[in-house]
């Protein structure tokens, strides 16, 4: 074998790794985008930004990472998922900045004013996005990755450790987000429950499915590779 060929096959990627990759980078921009939105979740009062949905699903896919792949190459598509953030972020500011046709400020003004109430979002909330981001993912990855220990468990075992871990790591993340993004403005302390609560009531009644059947599709699509 040429060192070429081996090193064509040095770099090749699972399959499910590849396309797990690309989901998650488009989640952490859709994280940012429906998050302006408030849901109720049936048949509780409890509501929550629906930027959760899309980050439950970057816990799904980090920690079936952690789970095929290991502790290590999770915590990569961690960092390297700032990237999609920082380059829509660039984008976004750029596209704010330039000026809106004259057919747009005549015709759909209330189009622009809700496109710039959306996508302009203060410095604070900016900075506390990626800092709950960071800091929650990688606690994801840990607890669920120290929860495992030695052995491969089963799926029992898969469905207990990513609800702790995504239930811990979740609570985390709106605690630094809430705080960093509105501590001083208002009183935080009904919003940071609630959002905890809902949260954590996510953590354990979706999470342990999506992560079963995230490692199952991931085992089938390098099956297939």
């Amino acid at each position: 074998m040429t060192d070429t060929a081996a090193s064509s096959t040095d770099l090749r990627i699972p399959r499910a790794f590849f396309i797990y990759a690309i989901l998650y980078g488009g989640m952490t921009v859709l994280a940012g985008v429906v998050a302006f939105k408030q849901v109720q979740l049936w048949p509780s009062q409890l509501a929550v930004e629906a930027g959760i949905f899309p980050f439950l699903m970057l816990v799904v896919i980090t920690s079936t990472i952690a789970q095929l792949y290991g502790q290590k190459m999770a915590n990569k598509m961690v960092w390297i998922g700032f990237i999609p953030l920082a380059v829509s972020a660039a984008l976004i500011f750029l596209v704010l900045s330039l000026p809106p046709s004259l057919e747009m400020i005549e015709y759909r003004g209330e189009d622009l004013a809700a496109f710039e109430r959306v996508l302009g979002q203060t410095p604070r909330i900016l900075m506390a996005g990626p800092a709950a981001y960071i800091t929650s993912l990688l606690l994801n990855v840990w607890i669920f990755s120290k929860l495992r220990g030695n052995g491969e468990g089963g799926a029992i075992s898969l469905m207990v450790r990513g609800a702790i871990a995504s239930a811990l790591s979740q609570a985390i993340d709106s605690v630094i987000f809430i705080t960093l993004a509105f501590y001083g403005e208002f009183d935080i302390t009904d919003l940071m429950i609630g959002q905890v609560l809902a949260k954590v009531t996510l953590s354990f009644v979706l999470v342990p499915f999506l992560i079963t059947g995230g490692v199952a599709l991931a085992k089938w699509l390098d099956s297939k590779g």
